[in-house]
């Protein structure tokens, strides 16, 4: 295509935009709406995933081992442990450290006491045990299985309903949220359809002239489709702003106002989000734009 042509493909679609201001304004807007509640969703999400992850860490499973049971067999189950895909962290729990945690939880201010107590004689000295953190949570089930069928294994404490939902409050949270985002791009095309289709009516003779001298259908096609992707660039970018400074704000005051939230998980950074949510806008935007147009000019432009 000539530079000439491109030049007048732009020309046409900027035209195009301003000649049907007030159905380009809606279709932006809803692009804008769109995007908007998707960086929320996406922060949101993100912000969610990364709090189920510490909380996936305090979910953790206890190995515990038949008495008598050697150091080199503990070491060979520990390395039939750490070697599985699932498994995310693995940490040896000895007698003497398991009695000085129960010791400290038990007795509390007697806890220096109850040492000097049992000096030399620990009551849980067959309570070595691995303390063991899953990547993911939904395969605990299927895990604790395979730790029970390891020779030496005499019990696994689990917290399968914890895990179970937690895992049911991703996939919800995740199903909702993708919903609502596939509805509101669906109404975005429709928008920008609706826009493209009333530049083809205003132009219809125009067109039917440049086919009759000789125009390919690119050539006619090209400023509608100029058209529908301005239209989903302005609607990406919009939001990306509003959402910078939502976050920005809402993060500061949560965390002016509620310390205490600081303290249970660390908000995602903010440029962590955007090196995500600035491409990804800009792809759905245009992306809606060059679908709108192309759809509704294969329709329409049948002159």
């Amino acid at each position: 295509m000539r530079i000439s042509s491109v030049v007048y493909s732009v020309r046409q679609g900027l035209k195009n935009i301003r000649r049907n201001l007030l159905f380009s304004l809606a279709s932006i807007g809803t692009i804008v709406s769109c995007l908007f509640l998707f960086g929320v969703f996406y922060c949101v999400i993100v912000n969610f995933r990364s709090a189920m992850d510490d909380l996936e860490n305090t979910v953790t499973i206890s190995v515990f081992f038949e008495p008598g049971i050697t150091d080199e067999n503990i070491s060979l189950i520990g390395e039939q442990i750490r070697i599985r895909e699932e498994v995310n962290t693995v940490e040896y729990i000895s007698p003497e450290q398991a009695w000085e945690n129960y010791a400290k939880e038990k007795f509390k201010d007697n806890y220096e006491e109850a040492m000097e107590i049992f000096a030399g004689d620990n009551p849980l000295k067959d309570s070595a045990s691995y303390t063991i953190s899953l990547k993911q949570l939904d395969k605990q089930a299927e895990f604790v299985k395979y730790l029970e069928g390891l020779y030496g294994v005499r019990k696994v404490s689990t917290s399968q309903a914890v895990a179970d939902g937690v895992d049911a409050l991703n996939s919800v949270v995740t199903y909702a949220s993708v919903g609502i985002i596939v509805i509101l791009l669906l109404v975005s095309i429709f928008l920008i359809s609706n826009t493209i289709t009333i530049g083809i009516t205003v132009r219809k003779e125009e067109i039917a002239i440049m086919k009759l001298i000789g125009a390919t259908n690119f050539f006619v096609r090209a400023p509608f489709i100029v058209e529908g992707v301005v239209i989903g660039l302005v609607g990406s970018l919009i939001p990306l702003g509003l959402v910078y400074l939502m976050y920005d704000n809402v993060v500061s005051y949560v965390i002016g106002q509620f310390a205490v939230v600081q303290n249970l998980f660390a908000f995602v950074p903010i440029k962590e989000l955007f090196a995500v949510l600035i491409p990804v806008s800009a792809a759905i935007g245009i992306g809606l734009g060059l679908v709108g147009s192309i759809v509704t000019t294969r329709k329409h432009l049948k002159v």
